[in-house]
C-alpha cells in the first residue's frame, strides 16, 4: 500500500493537483506547466519531483526541455481502491434523499 500512500500524500498538495489537471490536455513542457503559478519554475519541478516520484506523471527530456505528461496507471489503481467507498456513500445519500422524500409527505 506504500505506492497508494505515495499517489495520496502527492494528490494532498492542491498545487500537485493543480498539475495534474493541466496535464489532462495532454504533455506540457515544464516552463508551460510553471506559467499558470506564482511560484518559481524551481518549485514547480519539485513539486513535478515528487508526482513523478508516485508514479503520476513522467518526464521526458527533449532537448533542454523537460516534458510532462501525466500516467494513468496510478490514477486508475486509486479509483479502484475507491470504489467500495464510493458505493457506500451513494447508498448513504439515497437513504437520506428516501427520508426526506417521506418527511415532505
Amino acid at each position: 500500500m506504500s505506492a497508494d500512500l505515495d499517489v495520496f500524500a502527492a494528490l494532498a498538495s492542491p498545487v500537485r493537483r493543480e498539475l495534474t489537471a493541466l496535464l489532462l490536455d495532454g504533455p506540457r513542457p515544464v516552463n508551460d506547466l510553471a506559467s499558470h503559478f506564482t511560484m518559481s519554475r524551481p518549485s514547480v519541478s519539485e513539486h513535478l519531483k515528487v508526482l513523478r516520484d508516485a508514479g503520476l506523471v513522467s518526464e521526458q527530456r527533449n532537448g533542454r526541455q523537460r516534458i510532462y505528461q501525466l500516467e494513468a496507471a496510478p490514477l486508475r489503481e486509486l479509483s479502484e481502491w475507491l470504489h467500495p467507498y464510493e458505493r457506500f456513500w451513494l447508498e448513504k445519500l439515497a437513504n437520506l434523499r428516501t427520508l426526506l422524500d417521506e418527511e415532505d409527505l
